[in-house]
């Protein structure tokens, strides 16, 4: 049986349709995912990138880079320390704010490394905080904005106040998080 050219050249365009049908559905499906996941830190990459393409592949290298790490929930015991530590950190504030945002950023940091985040540099730190704290790493960024600027005097203590309220935001984020929310868990997209 011979086919004919009109036949399997019908059969190439379905097939190719198809193949673009399935690609498309793919990617509308993948942003769904992204977009739920990441929620606003979605739009802020986008706005970052310029790209939603560009974006998309950032927020899923983000998700793969973070899914190898170890992170691990806090015991009893680490939650109790830091808990106390935060305690600290806040009282210090009314005699000595630039100091205790200082201890405030610091705590952070120790908290991450002790989940099992690599707190290299502040860009890494936010961006794999992103992958499971993506409601709250906008309050990260704008408390590391707020040192930083007070490092070079020009935060208010106004500023400071606002700062140690963002650390806080993610400070109970990191140390109060349900185990199911740990990115180990077997539904990372669980929130």
């Amino acid at each position: 049986m011979v086919i004919d050219t009109t036949i399997l050249i019908l059969i190439v365009i379905i097939i190719l349709a198809l193949a673009v049908i399935g690609w498309l559905i793919f990617k509308r499906q993948r942003s769904a995912h992204l977009q739920d996941r990441f929620g606003d830190e979605y739009e802020h990459t986008i706005e970052d990138s310029g790209d939603r393409s560009k974006a998309e592949a950032e927020l899923a290298a983000r998700e793969k880079r973070v899914k190898k790490l170890d992170i691990q929930p806090l015991s009893q015991t680490d939650k109790d320390r830091f808990r106390t530590s935060w305690t600290d950190v806040k009282a210090l504030f009314v005699d000595n704010p630039k100091e205790a945002v200082v201890q405030a950023d610091e705590l952070l940091g120790d908290v991450m490394q002790t989940r099992g985040y690599p707190v290299s540099d502040f860009g890494q730190r936010s961006q794999d905080l992103s992958v499971d704290h993506a409601d709250v790493v906008e309050n990260y960024r704008a408390a590391h904005d707020i040192a930083v600027r007070q490092e070079r005097g020009e935060a208010a203590t106004e500023d400071l106040r606002q700062a140690l309220i963002h650390y806080e935001t993610l400070f109970a984020d990191l140390v109060d998080e349900p185990v199911d929310r740990v990115s180990t868990a077997p539904d990372r997209g669980a929130r």
